[in-house]
């Protein structure tokens, strides 16, 4: 992170893969704070005084935001690094999450909301939005709090969890073209059976190429929508879940290494041991005593 400034900027942690950021520029200058953020990333930034200046790809393209406005950012084509202009007496809160961290909020297995509609996967796609009454509050005391450090942590949580509920709290009469979750029902139907393919097919799953001819979208599509959907590629998402599927099982004390390993795949045991600690640092057998 690279903070050129007067002024006070703060990052904080909410968990794992999800953090807000807090700029005051309460000085009579220009204040700049340029951070990395990845493409793996959503933004949603909001200005609760002032104005803030957003500068995209060094500098040739730029937005701005103006007090009780807020920005959409998500692009999974480009990394999208925070590089801003903010003007004297201004403040601005931004909410950065994994897309992952993202679907979870909404859903366990992060099935339901689609990403971008397929005219816009290809874009950047920028969306500008009034904030409402409700959104105030929560930025309001997001800013203002002053709470013992013990319970600071659990305050700030609950409190962005309420501003991302309020921001999608979407009345039904609302303008769906503007909404960038705008779902392609037919494809979304295809991706999703896509997963339940390669999760019901787990010990022998099929190549992508076979995937893509069975639920009839391009390899392109499949790849792509799979990553918008789920936050992850087709086989990272399978190891993930063969992974879990193998911890369970292994939980139960019911089946041995081996028989776990052939269930989610693995031929020899040795392989099934190497990713099963890949993933969770320990050995099948040292997981089953620590938990035993």
């Amino acid at each position: 992170m690279k903070n050129i400034a007067k002024g006070s900027y703060d990052e904080n942690l909410v968990e794992d893969g999800f953090y807000i950021l807090k700029i005051q520029n309460d000085t009579q200058e220009l204040q700049t704070v340029e951070r990395e953020i990845d493409s793996s990333f959503i933004q949603f930034h909001f200005c609760l005084k002032g104005k803030t200046r957003f500068n995209f790809n060094e500098g040739n393209y730029h937005l701005e935001v103006t007090e009780e406005n807020s920005l959409l950012l998500y692009n999974t084509q480009k990394d999208l690094p925070l590089n801003l202009i903010v003007s004297p007496h201004s403040w601005l809160l931004s909410v950065v999450m994994t897309i992952r961290k993202f679907h979870s909020l909404f859903s366990n297995e992060a099935e339901y909301i689609p990403f971008l509609s397929g005219e816009n996967k290809e874009k950047k796609y920028y969306s500008q939005e009034m904030v409402s009454p409700a959104i105030a509050v929560v930025l309001s005391q997001l800013m203002n709090y002053n709470l013992h450090p013990s319970i600071k942590q659990l305050y700030i949580k609950g409190k962005v969890y309420e501003l991302i509920s309020l921001y999608f709290n979407k009345t039904e009469d609302a303008d769906l073209e503007q909404c960038p979750f705008l779902a392609d029902e037919d494809n979304v139907r295809r991706i999703r059976m896509a997963k339940e393919i390669m999760i019901s097919r787990m010990a022998e799953p099929p190549t992508l190429a076979e995937l893509s001819q069975e639920i009839g979208l391009s390899l392109k599509k499949l790849k792509e929508g799979f990553k918008q959907i789920y936050g992850d590629s087709v086989y990272g998402f399978l190891f993930d879940y063969k992974m879990e599927y193998a911890r369970k099982m292994l939980e139960t004390g019911k089946h041995n290494v081996n028989e776990v390993g052939l269930k989610v795949g693995y031929s020899t045991a040795s392989h099934f041991i190497a990713s099963f600690k890949k993933k969770y640092g320990t050995t099948p057998k040292k997981y089953l005593t620590s938990n035993a």
